[in-house]
């Protein structure tokens, strides 16, 4: 399996290169990746209620994981958006399908994208999270292009044991996310 080797070579290789590099003391204070999250919006699902069905099952290819379906919190009139309306569909990976994930993003899906220079830097929150935007679900190997109706992004959530963007930012870079220059 391939994210057990990532989730091996974690605990194996990345933890100590942090520890060194961000010269701390403590095996415990070094950031890890706790969670990835992958979110789905899919605001043209008001006129069309299949479009959840149809996202859920390619989520579900693209993840291994049976996503939830999310729901509007406030009724909207402007966009004939009412309480309760599903708009969207999640799935939150932790543990070796989190790695497995990683691992199928950064070396088959993300070469796939057209003129691919690296992911931007500038993706960090205050709280030491990244966030990744994918314009088209179609870069992943398990979608098949002659099936897909709809094209429909996705914004990737990367969340870590720190803080500091700096921290984050080099635990993803060790973990082999290409960051642009």
């Amino acid at each position: 399996m391939i994210g057990t080797s990532l989730q091996t070579h974690n605990k194996e290789k990345i933890i100590p290169a942090l520890k060194e590099k961000l010269s701390i003391k403590n095996i415990h204070a070094v950031p890890q990746l706790e969670k990835v999250v992958i979110n789905v919006g899919l605001g043209r699902a008001i006129q069309d209620p299949k479009v959840i069905q149809v996202a859920v099952e390619e989520l579900g290819k693209i993840t291994g994981q049976k996503p939830v379906i999310t729901r509007a919190k406030k009724a909207i009139a402007n966009f004939k958006l009412r309480q309760g309306m599903p708009i969207g569909c999640m799935v939150t990976l932790r543990g070796s399908q989190m790695y497995e994930f990683i691992e199928r993003l950064v070396h088959v899906s993300l070469p796939r994208v057209r003129d691919f220079k690296g992911i931007s830097p500038k993706g960090f929150d205050k709280n030491g999270n990244y966030n990744l935007g994918i314009k088209e679900h179609l870069i992943f190997p398990e979608i098949d292009f002659d099936k897909v109706d709809k094209v429909f992004g996705m914004n990737i959530t990367f969340v870590t044991s720190t803080d500091d963007s700096v921290k984050a930012k080099a635990l993803l870079t060790e973990m082999g996310l290409p960051f642009r220059k």
